[in-house]
């Protein structure tokens, strides 16, 4: 694709298709996002992040912070609210990135229809090409950008924000082009956080929807950003993928016309995406009796791409100093499967990481690495258990439940997003008007979230 520019194309591809019927399993993943995102607002808005994140806010304005009764500016809540998304890790994943596309997405969407009373249309076209940027992005380049040391989806979420942002805005090709390279130099976000359970990974996709809000602002205010943004000698993949070779066909090809961000799966486990089929196979083996005094050894086979994140260093990830460093540990999460089944978010409290029942399982716990694993293109688990007794347990789960092999089902996540109300403290009232809202809001003339401000 020499002499292309990325963004230039995307730019015409985003006008060419606008006003077409969207595809409507495109249309059910962003009104699935609608409900999935706003019941992870609400389920830690009691969380001290979070607090800190609005309190640390300093302009007021128009817009809405799920579950909050103080009113931000458009940039605020789109950062309150993508923050809040992602803080517990219980939000949607692209499978081939991986990235997180609907926590920076739609709360930038949402921040710029409130405040610019965008048309439903306009919001559904906005959150499909911004996901869809985010997804195919990520497959440009594959594990090069955590390579490199970055969250795909702090520095994808920009990207990918200014994109929906832009589209929802019906800016011109110029502007759209311009938006993109401003965000490419307002994108960042380091993959440090592994170190400690620190909560910067929460705040990514915040940052990343607040920063392509203001792309776009700043673009169609007429501030102009590099048109090569994504491909050039400086660019986007030089900076935050460490190369200049990417396939960009990933990203153009078919654009608008075929919606890969349909695939998006929905986390049924409050904790990192890769370690969901672990947690599966861990179950299973409980009910088969490898109960925690008994075992010996678990040893699992995993893929090289994600140890540096859930595996390493071992001995750490055998004891998380905090909830949220659990999160990220397979160790930790298997020997609490196989205590308690379900990983969800009454899993990760202070109590619980301590629980010498289950350090002592995850300290049993090792891995090595299978170089035929297909991930990113699935994920996988596989957990073999060696009790006391020379029994030998084993269970595989060959994809992620959940993805696109396995999609949980509408009700499914309509039922994860009453039970995250119910955590957060909303009334089952307040629960049933955001569903209906979900259900028709790329049907309305514009965008008020006011009744659900607290």
């Amino acid at each position: 694709m020499s002499g292309i520019i990325v963004a230039e194309s995307l730019g015409r591809a985003v006008a060419a298709h606008r006003g077409r019927p969207m595809a409507a399993a495109m249309r059910e993943t962003a009104e699935r996002l609608l409900v999935d995102i706003a019941g992870l607002c609400v389920a830690a808005r009691r969380e001290d992040y979070v607090a800190a994140a609005l309190s640390s806010w300093e302009a007021d304005g128009n817009a809405s912070a799920i579950g909050h009764a103080r009113a931000l500016d458009a940039a605020g809540a789109a950062f309150v609210n993508g923050t809040a998304s992602h803080g517990e890790d219980f939000d949607d994943t692209f499978e081939g990135g991986p990235v997180h596309s609907g926590v920076a997405i739609v709360p930038a969407l949402l921040a710029a229809a409130e405040r610019h009373r965008i048309a439903g249309q306009d919001l559904l076209y906005g959150i499909a090409v911004g996901c869809e940027v985010m997804c195919r992005a990520s497959l440009v380049a594959p594990k090069k950008i955590h390579k490199a040391g970055f969250h795909p989806t702090a520095v994808l979420g920009a990207m990918g924000a200014a994109a929906g942002v832009a589209a929802a805005l019906r800016v011109d090709e110029r502007v759209f082009a311009s938006a993109q390279g401003i965000a490419g130099s307002m994108a960042g976000g380091i993959i440090e956080y592994l170190a400690e359970g620190a909560s910067t990974k929460r705040m990514h996709p915040g940052w990343a929807a607040q920063s392509g809000l203001r792309a776009v602002e700043l673009a169609r205010a007429g501030f102009e950003g590099p048109r090569t943004v994504w491909e050039g000698t400086h660019g986007f993949l030089h900076g935050f993928a460490n190369t200049t070779e990417g396939d960009w066909g990933k990203l153009l090809d078919g654009f608008g016309e075929r919606w890969v961000a349909e695939a998006i799966a929905f986390k049924p486990y409050a904790c990192g995406t890769m370690i969901h089929p672990f947690i599966d196979c861990a179950r299973r083996l409980a009910k088969q009796g490898a109960d925690g005094e008994g075992i010996a050894r678990i040893d699992c086979d995993t893929a090289e791409g994600y140890v540096h994140r859930l595996w390493e260093p071992l001995e750490a990830k055998r004891r998380p100093p905090n909830p949220y460093a659990a999160k990220f540990s397979i160790p930790w999460c298997l020997g609490y499967a196989l205590l308690h089944g379900a990983v969800g978010l009454e899993a990760f409290t202070d109590d619980h990481v301590r629980d010498p029942a289950i350090l002592a399982i995850a300290g049993k716990v090792s891995y090595r690495v299978n170089p035929q694993d297909p991930y990113p293109d699935e994920y996988t688990g596989h957990v073999r258990i060696t009790m006391r007794n020379g029994r030998v347990l084993e269970e595989r789960q060959p994809h992620l439940r959940g993805g696109h092999r396995e999609p949980l089902t509408r009700p499914e996540i309509e039922e994860k997003f009453r039970g995250n109300c119910a955590y957060g403290g909303w009334d089952a009232a307040r629960a049933e008007r955001w569903l209906a809202f979900a259900r028709g809001a790329f049907d309305g003339k514009d965008i008020d979230l006011k009744e659900f401000r607290a």
